[in-house]
Formats: structure tokens, sequence, C-alpha cells
């Protein structure tokens, strides 16, 4: 009984290493023209991270089915899965969409009053104005989709919306709200990231430089340091790096 047991065991490992991979250094290139250099890397499967340098060239621990997930000022977050074919060659080739914030061009042919109501008015645009042309904070581009209550909203004394109904029953909504939450983290980290350099952590936290992205993502996820960035509130974010980094650093000496 005990030898079929021992003989189990030796038979389930190595079926087990026959299928299981071990991780690879997996070599990126950014397709990208411009703004290359500095762009974050977190492999979401392990949590290995990276930084692109001035070419756009990366490296980092993967092993095939790993999502990695780029983030930066200029660009979406994107989340881009290593397939066989990448872990085989090692090598992976990605291209990022960028986050442009461009000025529409204004034809001024009224002469200004200073009164930004009436100037608005009679300024004719070639395009719709953008609110940085009169200095002014404002909503620009197009408004994302609202995502309505079950009750009072989508299902009425009165009346259903059939088609919300279905997204709130399907998870669609759900899923949303999940993608809308990360896109928020992920340009929060990389906002922190550009304030912040990689030695200002290692000298003012012992955070290894190699593990700066997955340790400011950490606190981004377990405090308000979202809102944080969002007002510029610089005393927050470093009380929260204070806090976290004792915690996190005995995480890692486990691991």
């Amino acid at each position: 009984m005990k030898s079929s047991l021992v003989l189990y065991i030796i038979l389930f490992l190595i079926s087990y290493s026959s299928f299981s991979q071990n991780e690879r250094l997996i070599e990126g290139d950014l397709t990208n023209e411009i703004d290359v250099e500095g762009i974050h890397i977190l492999n979401k499967t392990s949590r290995f991270n990276a930084i692109t340098d001035q070419n756009g060239n990366f490296k980092i621990e993967a092993n095939a089915k790993d999502t990695l997930v780029f983030s930066a000022i200029n660009f979406y977050p994107q989340q881009v899965v290593v397939t066989q074919e990448n872990y085989v060659s090692q090598s992976i080739v990605v291209t990022l969409k960028y986050l442009t914030n461009e000025l529409d061009e204004v034809v001024i042919g009224n002469q200004l009053t200073g009164d930004i109501t009436k100037d608005l008015k009679n300024i004719k645009t070639e395009k719709n104005i953008n609110f940085d042309d009169v200095g002014i904070p404002g909503f620009k581009g197009e408004p994302k989709e609202k995502i309505p209550d079950m009750l009072g909203e989508v299902i009425t004394p009165v009346s259903v919306n059939i088609d919300a109904l279905y997204k709130h029953l399907s998870g669609y909504y759900k899923n949303l709200k999940k993608m809308r939450q990360w896109q928020g983290q992920a340009n929060a980290v990389a906002i922190i990231l550009s304030l912040y350099p990689p030695s200002f952590f290692e000298d003012a936290y012992k955070i290894p430089e190699n593990r700066v992205y997955d340790f400011v993502l950490m606190c981004v996820e377990t405090s308000e340091m979202q809102q944080d960035v969002a007002l510029s509130n610089y005393n927050g974010i470093l009380t929260v790096f204070k806090t976290n980094a004792p915690l996190y650093l005995a995480n890692l000496a486990e691991e």
C-alpha cells in the first residue's frame, strides 16, 4: 500500500512537470515612436514588473498565459496576455494606444470683453471648443456610459428598461465597473511614478526598484490614494507610503 502511494506521487510529479513551464525572461519591444521610455509593466500573474528604456525595450519574467499590464501617463492602460509563441521565442511586441489631449483650433473674430460667458458665445470655432482654450476646468471627450440603478431607473412602477435590465443580469455593468476601477488605479500609479523615481522608494522606504510598481499598486488598491492623487494631496500620498512600506517588506520577506 505504501509503495503504491509513493509510486502514485512520483507519477503525479512527473505528469505535472511535463505540463508545467518555468517562467522565462521575455524581451519586449514597444512599436510606438514617441514617449516609449519609463513605461511601467506589471506581470499581473506573478507580480514581477519592469520599466521600458529610452528605446521602448524591456525585459520581464513571464510564463505563457501570464497577463502583462502596461501603464503610462500618455497611453491608455492596456493588458496583454503572453502567448505560447511569445513564451517559446522569449519575445513580445506591443503597441499602446495614445491618450491624446489635443486643443481644438479656435478662430477668434470678435474682440474679447473679459466676460468669459459673453466671449464664448461670440467665438466662432471650427470644432467644438475645448475648456483648456479659455483656462477653465471642464469635461472633454465623450461621456462615459451611465450605469443605472436597478430599482428606480431600470425598473420603475410604470416601465422596464429591457436593454439596461439585460446588461445588469448578464454582468455587463459589473465588468464595466471593474474596468473603470482598474483604469483609474492604473492611471493613479502612472502619475505617482512620474512624481517619485524608483530611487526615492529605495532610499526612503527600502523598497527594491524592481518592486516599486507592485508596492505603489498595492497602496492604491488598499487606500484612498487615488483620491489623494486627484486632489494633489502629497502629504496623504506620503502617509500611505509610510504606513504600507513595513507591511509590504514583511510580505516580501515571507515570499
